[in-house]
Order: structure tokens, then sequence, then C-alpha cells
């Protein structure tokens, strides 16, 4: 199920750019399968500023971010499987970085969210979460993932660092 915040894109323009409810709603049942995440998935589609809240209350980092993957305690009755919250503002910013449009973007921070609910930990795991994430990129048409992403951009980082 998506969820749109009510204080994104107050601005019509900006409302018209963002992709429908229902063609996010179809890629989220398809990367769902994919992943093999069984159970429903909320995704809340937000701001810049309700993510740096939530990343500085469940993560402690007082700074915004791209997604946030929050796996079901317990598998209950309900067959829940987590949350995944992104923010739409920094995901327009990196769409425009990558040159993309805001849907692809939406879509590529879905899926890795859905891995993270799915157990996988790009930050402790030898690289499977890269692997499995792009594996599922190529099948769902994807261009590169975060973790690629990241480890593209390193070595800019470190020469701007000097």
């Amino acid at each position: 199920m998506i969820l749109l915040d009510p204080d994104l894109d107050p601005d019509p323009t900006l409302r018209a750019r963002r992709p429908s409810v229902r063609a996010l709603s179809r890629f989220l049942a398809q990367a769902q399968a994919a992943a093999a995440v069984r159970g429903t998935v909320t995704v809340l589609l937000t701001t810049d500023s309700a993510l740096r809240a939530l990343n500085r209350k469940f993560r402690g980092k007082n700074k915004p971010t791209d997604v946030l993957s929050f796996p079901a305690a317990a598998a209950g009755p309900d067959r829940l499987a987590g949350d995944l919250a992104i923010s739409v503002d920094t995901a327009q910013r990196q769409a425009v970085e990558e040159g993309h449009p805001l849907n692809i973007e939406l879509r590529v921070l879905m899926l890795h969210g859905l891995l993270h609910l799915a157990g996988y930990d790009h930050e402790a795991d030898d690289g499977r979460m890269a692997r499995r994430e792009r594996l599922l990129r190529a099948r769902l048409g994807l261009p590169p993932g975060l973790i690629e992403r990241a480890g593209r951009d390193a070595p800019q980082r470190r020469r701007r660092a000097r």
C-alpha cells in the first residue's frame, strides 16, 4: 500500500510530476514478489523533514535520508512484512543527479527498502545484498541502485576531501 504524506508537494505543478499511486502500487507488488517479501508492505512517500525525524528517532542520525525500512516485529496473523518511508525530496534530487525520472528513483528506493525487509544488510553482509539488488534491478529493468552508486561515488568523495 502506498501512502502520501499530506505535507508532500503542496505546489500543484510538483504534484503533477509525481508518479501515480496506482503505478507505484503495481511496481511494489512486482518488486515484493521478486524480492520474496511476503505480507503487507506499506510505503510512506514523505518529505525530507519527516525522514530526518524518523532517522533521528530510530537510527540516532540527525539528517534526512532517502529510504528507511521498518521490518515487522513478528509475523502475526495479519502477515505484516513491514513499512518503508521514502523522502520524495531526496528521491527527486537523486533522480536529477542520475538523469532519470522521479518514478524510476522511487522504484529503486522501494526495491532497496524491500531487500532490507527481507533481512539483507549491505553494511554487514559481505556484498550479499548488493548482488541480490543487482540481479533484481536487472530483472525489473531498473538503473544502478544505491549500493552501486555509493561504491561508484566513493573515489570522487575521497578526491574532493583532499
